[in-house]
């Protein structure tokens, strides 16, 4: 037996379909981002998740578990890697490195809130501005989820906070300046 379909199905109208479209994208465009700051990883082929891009970033001094170290205007620590070296304009994490330590970044020049170190930027491999204290470039930790979070703190003895005047905290150490 078949059935005979004598009218089609209603069309949508035009409105709600690109309504929908607009909203669904702003939608997805906001789950990409939370914060002040985005992934630019020293390599373009990075999807690493951090805070969305700000006009400026701000370096600030917070209280912590290891102490006074500094964090961006949200609150979130911020780290050194080792394996850059200071002053060099460079960064090398790139790949599987920069996905866990997205690299913090700006759009104009960075500002310091309490912080004595001398702030710069380099540009990435990907084309964005990292923001630097003291010549180290910085960088979140994907494991890091609320503000005070120190859990990058001498991961693979190589990836630390940094005191106010941009100078890496060795492990467990507690800063006061």
């Amino acid at each position: 037996m078949s059935v005979r379909l004598d009218h089609p199905r209603p069309a949508r109208p035009l409105l709600a379909t690109v309504g929908g479209a607009a909203v669904l994208a702003l939608t997805l465009a906001a789950c990409g981002s939370s914060g002040t700051t985005a992934p630019a990883a020293a390599s373009s082929s990075s999807t690493a998740a951090a805070p969305a891009a700000a006009t400026a970033a701000t370096v600030r001094v917070a209280s912590t578990s290891l102490g006074k170290v500094v964090v961006d205007t949200a609150g979130r620590t911020l780290y050194m890697f080792t394996k850059d070296t200071k002053d060099s304009g460079k960064s090398v994490c790139a790949g599987q490195c920069a996905t866990a330590w997205p690299a913090y970044t700006t759009t104009a020049t960075p500002t310091a809130d309490g912080v004595s170190g001398t702030l710069g930027t380099l540009t990435t491999a990907g084309g964005a501005k990292q923001v630097t204290l003291g010549g180290w470039p910085l960088y979140y930790f994907d494991k890091d989820k609320a503000s005070g979070d120190v859990l990058g703190q001498d991961v693979g003895k190589v990836w630390f906070v940094l005191d106010s005047n941009g100078t890496p905290v060795e492990a467990g150490a507690t800063t006061t300046g």
